[in-house]
């Protein structure tokens, strides 16, 4: 089992096994039932996305493919708007 992508949320860590279930390879998602574990803090890094070892060099491709670069490093703050609404 090769480790193919980790997931800051539940959301991509599924389409990732999605996109990559869809091209014909086998996908788990690591660490999905550990989300409730500490309540309501959120808890980073235990999601994973798990492939065979054969599918690697296929699965690293649909992974890039997918795009799914990380956001800016600053927090969301009270002073930024959303959809023009008063913060």
């Amino acid at each position: 089992m090769h480790i193919v992508y980790k997931a800051d949320n539940l959301f991509d860590a599924h389409l990732v096994k999605h996109a990559l279930e869809d091209a014909g390879i086998p996908a788990f998602v690591f660490g999905e039932s550990l989300l409730g574990g500490m309540g309501e803090l959120p808890l980073f890094g235990v999601l994973r996305v798990g492939i065979p070892d054969a599918a690697r060099a296929q699965a690293e491709d649909i992974v890039a493919a997918l795009d799914l670069g990380h956001a800016a490093d600053a927090p969301i703050s009270d002073a930024d708007d959303i959809a023009g609404l008063p913060a």
